[in-house]
């Protein structure tokens, strides 16, 4: 099995002509622009906020407002680089990280022979709805024990299936950058499970 990327990010809106044009009066300081394109926006980064977190969290409806606020006050530093609704997912991310850092998390102690690429990621295909739902749950807490910037690029590329370059482009940092904090964070996903004979378990990793 291999650790492989979500589909989610198709599900966020590209940049095109109108949502450019939207972005930038948003980015000027109009009012009525911000709404509208806070309207735009909202439902992906709804979705977004919901895989990162899961539907059920606690704090999710908090995330949500929290992302469309933050969402707001970066408007300022938007610079184009990536599309406006890679830009929203990346707020998202963040907003959910930080939310994730406040969850306590497990300690144990498992064979150190585990391999990170030996699991799937949380969008791979299982019979068993269950054992998804753990998984997910298992990644979504990992997350939140990562250096920012790795538990960002990590998010991105993982859970909500940001190419390389489009993680790259929404970070504002060169690919091979991505690529070393990917590297980082799995190396640390792979001690953390280490650690953690349950998430193991929920990971569907073979001891």
């Amino acid at each position: 099995m291999a650790f492989r990327p979500s589909t989610a990010a198709s599900q966020t809106p590209e940049l095109n002509s109108e949502l450019d044009a939207l972005m930038r009066e948003a980015v000027s300081g109009k009012t009525e622009a911000v709404a509208r394109l806070l309207k735009t926006l909202a439902p992906g980064m709804i979705r977004s906020a919901r895989v990162m977190m899961g539907v059920a969290h606690a704090d999710i409806d908090d995330v949500v407002q929290q992302s469309l606020i933050a969402m707001v006050q970066a408007l300022p530093n938007f610079r184009f680089e990536c599309s406006p609704g890679h830009f929203a997912s990346r707020i998202v991310a963040w907003t959910c990280v930080n939310a994730r850092r406040r969850v306590q998390h497990r300690t144990a102690h498992i064979d150190s022979s585990v391999e990170l690429e030996n699991f799937d990621g949380p969008a791979a295909n299982t019979p068993d709805p269950v054992m998804a739902n753990r998984r997910r749950e298992a990644i979504r807490e990992l997350l939140g024990e990562l250096p920012p910037e790795q538990a960002e690029s990590l998010a991105l590329r993982f859970v909500l299936g940001f190419s390389l370059p489009e993680v790259a482009a929404a970070t504002n940092a060169p690919v091979n950058t991505v690529r070393s904090r990917i590297r980082l964070a799995k190396e640390a996903v792979r001690r953390r499970i280490d650690a953690d004979p349950s998430l193991a378990e929920s990971l569907e990793v073979d001891e």
